[in-house]
């Protein structure tokens, strides 16, 4: 087995490593999971990029599956559990993936998908774990195939492919960036970069978001530190302070509606848990709400870090407990190799204190890149690794910065982002709808929700809300389509056909 688990087996043999609601396993079986894993990924054909999916719930197979395939010097690409089988498939054939590993509540889906893959000519296998159907190689059977010895340590380690949601419809691949990235020229450097992340030096980590993000990835690099894992299926919160509770759980990556969650509890049911153990919660994905990160730390105490920032870039601002006390409301302040910068709509920096769109400069020159769209790359960056993530805000007179509104049409529920155009896309296809434009607006627990705004053709027989969210759902993930419409007679597109979003976003922020 790889050498930290053979070490650990050796140290921890009654430790269990990996725990998820179905399976607790020791390090000696992580270890020889991780050594089949790397070892099939290594001698299969995986064409140029060497690419895997993982379109799966959370499970420790899907951790595993995504550090073995690491370890096998493959680049493994998170599928957005949600997903249909036709945006699947537009994945899985945009990343050039040879495999596809799918649980027991993806495999049809996944199946439709692989079936879409090949009729375009391409090659790529399905491996499920928890299923047993035709077509799909067990991942029992696909393991016991592995050659249980180490991996080499001197192959090269290749960045995760994830997929965000695009602006003109269609989602967009980017690498997992070197702030994320431990990198290295072999797997042996790559390792040993691995000792930075600053959730090593704390005991058993709590995995609670879905595992195609970022953050709750994170779990499975932190088994190379010796970091046990546990697993939640899914968020819940009463299940989230039981977990902290019965395993002592010390650190874990949340987003602000898991906190609204939390708080929601009544207060007998929080009072039956300890949460003293932990001592480490990031929280990425949204601002959060001052009222909701002041009573945070009141319950759980200064263990609370805002990582600010966007999966193609990795973290640009951070902020601890202590700071935010101080400059409540801010997410903190920019991280190397980050710089910040606030422009007006000219283009002119502008002073402290003073709104306008927020800007951020990668003081390595890479900013955001987009692997397979050159023109997305080009959009994103207005100079050489200047780039935005489409908010407004300020920085005040001690460099921290403030978050205000947003410029781009990125809706932002539940720590998801959205992009409108998805939507919009498929809800004009309706025979009765002549426009629409969706629009994030404020949503209690989500922080935003998605909504339609409407305009019916004449002479048509009229649909309901109901009608058009649902004709949404038959052709788009449910995630990405409007909770509520309403029916308008105007968007106030301009002579060009351009709307404005902030405008129309603008009467639901100020009720």
């Amino acid at each position: 087995m790889p050498a930290f688990a053979s070490e650990l087996a050796r140290e921890r043999p009654d430790e269990i490593a990996v725990r998820d609601p179905d399976q607790a396993l020791t390090w000696a079986e992580v270890g020889d999971i991780l050594n089949r894993t790397a070892n099939n990924a290594l001698h299969a054909d995986l064409g140029p990029d060497r690419r895997v999916a993982v379109f799966a719930e959370n499970a420790a197979e899907t951790a595993l599956a995504h550090l073995g395939c690491l370890l096998g010097s493959a680049s493994t690409v998170p599928v957005n559990f949600h997903l249909t089988a036709e945006e699947t498939a537009y994945i899985l054939s945009d990343s050039e993936s040879r495999i596809v590993f799918v649980g027991p509540e993806t495999v049809d889906r996944g199946l439709d998908a692989v079936a879409i893959v090949r009729a375009e000519g391409r090659t790529i296998d399905i491996v499920g774990w928890g299923v047993d159907r035709p077509g799909v190689t067990k991942w029992s059977d696909w393991l016991a195939a592995g050659d249980p010895s180490d991996p080499p340590l001197d192959v090269k380690p290749r960045a995760n492919l994830l997929y965000t949601s695009g602006t003109t419809g269609r989602p967009k691949g980017t690498e997992l960036p070197p702030t994320m990235f431990a990198g290295g020229d072999t797997m042996a450097e790559h390792l040993e970069g691995m000792k930075a992340n600053r959730f090593a030096m704390f005991g058993t980590h709590l995995v609670v978001g879905p595992m195609y993000h970022t953050g709750p990835l994170n779990g499975m690099r932190l088994l190379v530190r010796g970091v046990p894992m546990v697993v939640l299926a899914k968020f819940d919160a009463e299940k989230t302070l039981a977990a902290i509770h019965t395993y002592k759980t010390e650190s874990s990556v949340m987003v602000p509606t898991h906190f609204v969650r939390l708080l929601a509890l009544p207060d007998e049911v929080k009072a039956k848990y300890d949460v003293s153990s932990m001592k480490l919660a990031a929280h990425t994905g949204a601002s959060c709400p001052v009222d909701v990160k002041r009573a945070m730390i009141e319950w759980g105490g200064p263990i609370f870090i805002d990582a600010y920032g966007a999966t193609e870039v990795g973290t640009t601002c951070q902020i601890t407990s202590q700071e935010w006390l101080e400059h409540q409301g801010s997410v903190g302040r920019p991280v190397p190799p980050f710089s910040v910068i606030v422009l007006d709509d000219d283009g002119n920096e502008v002073p402290p204190n003073t709104e306008g769109r927020l800007f951020f400069k990668d003081a390595t020159g890479r900013g955001v890149i987009y692997p397979n769209d050159p023109e997305k790359t080009k959009a994103a960056n207005i100079a050489p690794g200047v780039f935005t993530l489409g908010e407004i805000g300020y920085v005040d007179a001690d460099g921290y910065v403030f978050i205000t509104d947003r410029f781009s049409d990125m809706v932002v529920s539940g720590g998801v982002n959205i992009y409108p155009a998805e939507a919009e896309q498929v809800l004009v296809k309706h025979p009765a709808v002549l426009d629409v434009a969706c629009i994030g607006v404020p949503h209690t627990e989500m922080g935003e929700e998605l909504k339609a705004l409407v305009i019916l053709r004449d002479g048509v027989a009229a649909p309901s809300a109901t009608d058009l969210i649902a004709f949404c759902r038959e052709n788009l993930s449910h995630y990405k389509c409007p909770r509520t419409v309403e029916f308008v007679d105007d968007l106030g597109r301009n002579t060009m056909g351009k709307i404005n979003k902030r405008k129309l976003r603008a009467p639901y922020w100020e009720k």
